[in-house]
This record gives C-alpha cells, structure tokens and sequence, in this order.
C-alpha cells in the first residue's frame, strides 16, 4: 500500500491531504492518481464510495495553473447533489493552492451562477443540461479545459444524457485529459470512451467481498456533539476486555485518548506521528492488560496481531468499505464473538448503506445508550467479580474479617456497601471534542426585489 507522500503530490495537496484526515490511499486512488498525474486518459471502474472523488480530484488539483483566469477543468455529475458533494471536496484538497470549484445545477437561479462565475473558478463541477444552457448563453467557456471528468458516468448516460455528454465533450479541445468514472462498464459507457477518450487505461478497484460472521456488526445514529458520552456509556455497559475505538484522524484520536483518561479509563493511543518504539510501548500495554482501550488511526492500526478483542467501535465512520472491514477484522478472531459499533450521524446514514451493500452485510440498528444502562452494566460486572473472586481460594484472611464485621452489621448491608464501592459509577464530567467533519456552509440566500406594486389610477385617467 502506498502513501500520499509517495504518489508525487505537491506539499500544498498533501497538507490538504493531512488536514481532511486522509492517511493513506485507498485501492481506487493508488490506481488512478500515479497515471493520471502522467497524463493518461483514465477509466477507472469503481462504485460509489470507494474515494473515487479524491481520486480525480487530486490529480485534477495539481493540473491546475491558479494563476490563470479561465476555466481549465470541468465534471460532468448526473445530478445536483453530487455537484454540491464533488465541488465541496474539490475546494478543500484545493484550499492551499487557491483552486475554486464552482458547482453548477438546474434549479438555481441563473442569474445567481452568472455572478458566482464571474469570480472566475478553476473548476466547475455540473449537470449535463444546467452546463449546455450556460454553454449556449457564452457563461461558460470551454476553449481552455485541459481536464474533463465524468463521473458516474454509467448512471448519467442511463439518464439518458448520452447527446448532452457529445455535445459538451465535442465543444472542448482535443488535447485535454479525459478521466471517466463509473460503477459499471456498459456499452454506453465504452461507446464515448472510443468516441472521446485516447489509448485510456483501464482499472477496477471493487471492494473485497469479505464478512466478518463471528462479528455482530451495529450502529448508532448520534448527533456528534453527543459521540464522546455514547462511547463512554457503551464502554461502561459492555466493560470490555480489551477494545480499539478508531478514529478518522491524528489529531482526533489524540483528543479521545485525552478525554477518555479524564474521564477515568485506561486508554492509550497510536497513530502515524508516534514513534516506532512510542507505538511499542502502547502496544506492550494493551496486550499485557495495563490499558484495556486502544486507540488508534485506520493506519496505524493495520497489519497488528492482536488478540482478544472483544468490541471496536468506529467512532467515526470509516471513508471507504475496506477500512471497514479491516477495522471490524480485529475483533471476532479464532472463533470467539465479537462486536463493532459504528458511530454515525444522521448525514452519514447514505454512507452506511453504501458500506452495507458493498460488504453484502446488513448492520443492525442500536439504541443509544442511557446512563441507567451504563450503570446497569458497571453493577453486573461488579457482582461477576465478587462471584468470581469469591471461588478463588485463598481467601481466610478475609474470611475473619468478615466474621468481625457482621457481627455489628447485616450482611446485606454489608454487602451492598462493597457493591457501591466496587461499582464503577459512570462520570458525566464535560467533555468538548474537536467537530472532525464540519458540516458544510449553507448557500447565502439571495434577496429577490420585492415585487412592484401595481399603481391604482382615477377612472377618468383609466379612459
């Protein structure tokens, strides 16, 4: 597996990169990014949620001369809400080198697109009709697109926009790059690759199809401001063993290992900026029982032999289906059960769903957990260490203790007292994490004049 840093990226995209969380490449991208960063035209076969917007993106980014004033790349998307999604990413792998993507869709005020491409972006990002219609006002001008990519492109011609896609592509140079994404490779879809496209390469990148069956696989729709106290009451209600909270980035994780050891548990934390001998010593505590709670970043993680983990939770939900599995994959090993929680908001169920059809699993819905429950599991897991301890042996030293203490008091009482000791009773203390995926900015609404009012003239004027 490659990293950012070894794809040829520029310092400005690979502090994007770092700042969106993304630690290593995913199949889709280590395939298309190296080629299309040497120029090829590319045809990449991969479904949606697979990082394949990252995947021309960042290529497309560094093609890009932020100094010119024209339009040097455009997408072609089948519907609105993939413009706004696509042009959103692009701006933020573009923030540090200045590259503005603009998305463009029918049912937005025209006049309202006119203004915002006068601000003249490096990128648009549209549907096929809403495109023509500026094409054929001169809005959009396409003589200066070195970079054209269709996206979802099987969907967009099962749409029926096959004309729409000619006539668009036919009106830009010759000498451009075409990259050309799509789930599946119809007949449709090679049609304009032959049409368009010179000597692509090919590439597929499907996610494995790999189940985890000893692994109950749940999630929990919380708002994220409410994550960090839905783990806690998780991890009091389940107590367990040993187990890995992931995280999307670096800097998350450093913030859930601090706010989970305020809180009063035994975590300690492993990602890309520690040291090797720094990832040992975690590493050493976790599988000696010292700490019980791990966590830890996608990368970090991979390719560690650990046993006997009983629960992951994915904190936050993870980019693409094989991180999801890898990160389930580390629970429910050597025929024992296992159990993964993913955390996600209400935005994020799309991706969920993604994530299910691709790994052919269906994920069970979880409620969210109260404090009683939590209290609930700390006071069962009280009672099985009292049990269990009072099996062990050597126990006479106590045993004459015990004998002192009932004489002046009951025994449940007594034992009552040892329970509430012994119970580790949930702590509610307020803890603010960094939001790690802020939700996007809202378009500004522009105000509409008021309407003229009609003037009401004598009759005498009237005739």
């Amino acid at each position: 597996m490659s990293t950012f840093e070894q794809l040829g990226l520029s310092p400005e995209t690979l502090r994007a990169v770092n700042g969106l969380g993304f630690e290593e490449p995913t199949p889709i991208q280590e395939k298309a990014i190296p080629l299309a960063l040497s120029g090829r035209d590319v045809i990449g076969q991969a479904p949606t949620g697979t990082g394949k917007t990252a995947a021309f993106g960042l290529p497309m980014i560094e093609t890009i001369a932020v100094d010119s004033e024209h339009i040097q790349g455009l997408v072609v998307v089948p519907t609105r809400e993939l413009a706004i999604q696509v042009a959103e990413e692009l701006n933020k792998i573009g923030e540090f080198k200045r590259i503005l993507a603009l998305p463009i869709y029918g049912g937005q005020d025209m006049t309202r697109q006119i203004k915002l491409l006068k601000k003249r972006p490096q990128i648009v990002v549209g549907t096929p009709g809403r495109l023509m219609d500026h094409m054929r006002r001169r809005t959009i001008r396409l003589q200066n697109i070195s970079i054209v990519v269709l996206d979802e492109a099987d969907e967009m011609l099962n749409m029926g926009f096959v004309d729409d896609i000619k006539f668009i592509l036919g009106d830009i140079p010759e000498d451009r790059q075409t990259l050309l994404f799509s789930a599946s490779i119809t007949k449709a879809v090679e049609n304009i690759s032959q049409l368009f496209m010179r000597e692509p390469a090919l590439i597929k990148a499907t996610p494995r199809n790999i189940t985890v069956p000893s692994t109950e696989q749940h999630y929990i729709e919380v708002p994220e401001r409410k994550k960090f106290d839905v783990l806690c009451n998780l991890l009091d209600l389940h107590a367990p063993e040993a187990a890995i909270v992931f995280g999307r980035t670096k800097k998350r994780v450093d913030e859930l290992n601090q706010a989970l050891a305020r809180r009063g548990y035994s975590a300690g934390a492993i990602h890309g900026d520690l040291s090797q001998s720094q990832r040992n010593a975690v590493m050493t505590q976790f599988r000696g029982g010292t700490i019980d709670i791990l966590v830890a970043t996608d990368v970090a993680a991979r390719g560690l032999d650990i046993e006997g983990v009983t629960h992951v939770y994915n904190f936050d939900i993870p980019q693409d289906p094989e991180s999801y599995i890898h990160r389930i994959g580390r629970t429910g090993r050597a025929g024992r059960k296992g159990a993964a929680f993913t955390f996600i908001t209400h935005r994020e169920l799309d991706h969920l769903r993604i994530i299910e059809r691709l790994t052919q699993r269906t994920i069970i819905r979880h409620p969210i957990p109260t404090l009683t429950d939590a209290l609930a599991g700390q006071q069962q897991v009280t009672i099985e260490r009292i049990l269990k301890t009072a099996e062990e042996p050597v126990l006479s030293a106590y045993k004459s203790m015990a004998e002192n203490l009932l004489e002046h008091h009951d025994s449940v009482t007594l034992l009552a007292a040892a329970l509430k000791l012994l119970t580790k009773e949930p702590n509610t203390e307020p803890v603010q994490l960094t939001e790690d995926t802020p939700p996007a900015p809202r378009p500004k609404k522009t105000r509409q004049p008021a309407p003229r009012r009609r003037q009401h003239l004598p009759r005498k004027l009237k005739r």
